[in-house]
């Protein structure tokens, strides 16, 4: 059992809370409070907790110290190296779920965590999910997550470790690929430059070479009339729209400027 979230638990002693506040203030951590408060509740011993409160400080990301991320709702389980999902990807998972439908199929490409599947079935029920990812580690994560909402997990390379039988009946294919240009990955925040897998962020020269992979096959996949989504930046939008223009998907884009999210849609004509 972990301690007690109270900051006037006899576990804790007196003024621990008010320390391990203190020390993710130091270091710059904005929202120290609820951070103490989630290191306490995952923390099973005084030690343990010095030493979480230590790692924090240190720059480790919360999620990797406390073993899951909050998303959608739902506590996804991540592994430090593992991409942490972020808030603005639930962006993405409102687009999907409007366009999916209870029991359709649904692929969940660079999974990562598997995060954005596991919240679509959250969301819709009964869905044939699928997900896949080429980090090991990555795939790991996946497996908690999607095979605890009834989905499939593969290891490979984009729909490579996919079974054909697949092929042109996908409804929805949903992807959060890496899309930060190599160039920019220094400027990244440390808690993701410093602790994620450069492969989960590194997009290639404009950041767009996996979203080019990804829909350039994107029709073989899709039932007609079926859906590609990915996540990018406002920025970018204008050149992945090109892109699935000239892989014979109509293209659209939604924007949501309060989570800075962007969303471009392709579909696969009838």
């Amino acid at each position: 059992m972990g301690l007690r979230n109270d900051k006037d638990s006899g576990l804790l002693g007196d003024g621990v809370f008010e320390s391990i506040v203190g020390k993710l203030r130091a270091a710059g951590c904005v929202f120290a409070e609820e951070e103490a408060k989630l290191l306490i509740s995952a923390a099973q011993t005084q030690a343990e907790l010095a030493d979480m409160a230590d790692r924090r400080a240190a720059g480790q990301p919360l999620e990797y110290i406390i073993g899951w991320a909050e998303f959608c709702g739902l506590r996804i389980a991540v592994e430090p190296g593992v991409f942490v999902p972020r808030r603005r990807t639930e962006f993405l998972v409102a687009q999907a779920a409007a366009i999916a439908r209870t029991g359709d199929i649904v692929v969940d490409m660079c999974c990562g965590t598997g995060a954005v599947g596991a919240a679509l079935a959250a969301e819709l029920g009964a869905i044939e999910l699928h997900a896949a990812d080429i980090d090991p580690a990555a795939v790991r994560c996946a497996r908690r997550n999607v095979e605890a909402a009834g989905g499939c997990v593969y290891e490979g390379d984009l729909y490579e470790p996919l079974p054909g039988t697949l092929l042109g009946r996908v409804n929805v294919l949903v992807c959060n690929a890496p899309y930060v240009p190599t160039g920019a990955i220094g400027m990244l925040p440390p808690e993701a430059r410093l602790h994620e897998a450069a492969a989960a962020l590194d997009g290639g020269p404009d950041g767009l070479d996996i979203q080019r992979r990804v829909a350039a096959s994107a029709s073989l996949w899709l039932r007609p009339g079926g859906c590609l989504l990915v996540e990018t930046s406002e920025r970018q939008a204008p050149q992945t729209v090109e892109i699935f223009d000239l892989c014979g998907l109509i293209p659209r884009v939604v924007r949501f400027e309060e989570m800075d999210a962007t969303v471009v849609i392709g579909i696969r004509p009838a």
